[in-house]
C-alpha cells in the first residue's frame, strides 16, 4: 500500500500524466530531457537540443514543459516545497522505471 493520501495520489497521476507526453514528444525530438541544461534550452526555444528535426513535437514538448512548471508552482503552494519534491521524486522514479536512460540525466 502506497504511503501517499488520496491528495498527493492525485498530484502524483497529474505530474506523471503529462510528464509522460513531455517524454513521448522528447522522444520523438531524441531529446534527453533531464540532461543537465537540456530543459532550459527546450524552454528557450532551442531546437538545435534534439538530435531529431520534428519542428511540431518539439513546440507540444516546450509547450507541455511549461505546463510542468506551472502545475509545479501550484503543487508547491498545495503541498509545500518539501511536499511538492517528494511528489516529483515518485514520478521521476516511476518514470525511470518505464523510460530509463533515455530520459537522461544521472542514474537514479
Amino acid at each position: 500500500m502506497s504511503d501517499f493520501d488520496y491528495v498527493q495520489q492525485r498530484w502524483i497521476k497529474q505530474f506523471e500524466q503529462l510528464d509522460n507526453q513531455i517524454l513521448a514528444e522528447a522522444a520523438l525530438c531524441q531529446v534527453r530531457i533531464l540532461d543537465p541544461g537540456v530543459i532550459e534550452r527546450v524552454l528557450q526555444n532551442d531546437m538545435l537540443v534534439g538530435g531529431a528535426d520534428n519542428p511540431a513535437a518539439f513546440e507540444k514538448m516546450r509547450s507541455l514543459a511549461m505546463i510542468h512548471y506551472s502545475l509545479w508552482d501550484k503543487a508547491v503552494v498545495a503541498l509545500g516545497q518539501e511536499g511538492a519534491v517528494r511528489i516529483m521524486t515518485e514520478v521521476r522514479d516511476r518514470l525511470r522505471a518505464r523510460f530509463g536512460d533515455s530520459m537522461g540525466g544521472p542514474a537514479a
